[in-house]
């Protein structure tokens, strides 16, 4: 676990815990104002037990992290309809807002989480920033917990899968001389479809062959036909 003056020190590991927003309540209430959103200056300090001073001054030094984190300053219009709309949700917020304020700083959950990871003195501060740290450690060792149950999880997955490769190993070592066997059929087979191929094209070439000659005997057997004819009718002519 890093140590405590790793939150006031690194604004990175500031910004990865920034999301736990709960450590607030799990070392004190933080009582809001009407609208359930936004505490002031005043509200902050009594949160972390020290002066409104204190507050400021931090505000002062961490105005850009801070703003970035949900604090706003509302002056002019903007600060007269917060205080209509405040004023509104509640009876017991009249003359919570003096209507000669110039200004009015508000913070949200996010950046009283900021301030309690940046301020010193302040016994509250230091529990929040322990609590995250400790959440922290807890959630490291959690995901490590799962790593290792995944991995482990995983390995036995693998070597079910090279047991079930090493049979199929075996097999396909076995059928390698029979898979041989059939390819070595299956060439012979090629051979004497081949070989079928060429007598049956020979066959063919046979058989034009003799279509040509028995024309040509038919063709003959129609001369001596006529020839015949032709006799006949001679002799009956004589």
């Amino acid at each position: 676990m890093p140590p405590e003056g790793a939150l006031l020190e690194s604004r990175s590991m500031r910004d990865s815990v920034m999301g736990r927003v709960d450590a607030l309540d799990k070392v004190k209430a933080l009582v809001m104002l009407p609208d359930g959103i936004h505490v002031r200056s005043e509200d902050v300090a009594r949160y972390f037990e020290v002066s409104t001073g204190v507050i400021r001054q931090l505000t002062t030094r961490h105005r850009s992290e801070l703003s970035l984190n949900g604090m706003r300053v509302l002056r002019g219009s903007d600060l007269r309809e917060y205080q209509s709309d405040s004023l509104s949700l509640s009876s017991a917020s009249v003359g919570s807002y003096p209507q000669r304020r110039s200004s009015l700083t508000l913070y949200t959950r996010r950046t009283v989480l900021n301030i309690a990871m940046l301020l010193r003195d302040s016994d509250i501060a230091r529990s929040v920033r322990t609590y995250l740290l400790d959440a922290e450690s807890e959630l490291r060792s959690e995901l490590r917990r799962e790593f290792r149950e995944g991995y482990a999880d995983l390995d036995r997955r693998v070597t079910r899968v090279e047991n079930h490769l090493g049979g199929v190993g075996v097999a396909l070592m076995e059928l390698g001389p029979v898979l041989h066997r059939m390819s070595c059929r299956l060439d012979s087979l090629d051979r004497r479809l081949d070989a079928t191929n060429r007598v049956v094209a020979a066959i063919g070439n046979r058989l034009c062959e003799m279509s040509d000659d028995i024309k040509r005997v038919d063709a003959r057997v129609d001369d001596v036909a006529h020839q015949l004819r032709d006799l006949r009718r001679n002799r009956k002519r004589r």
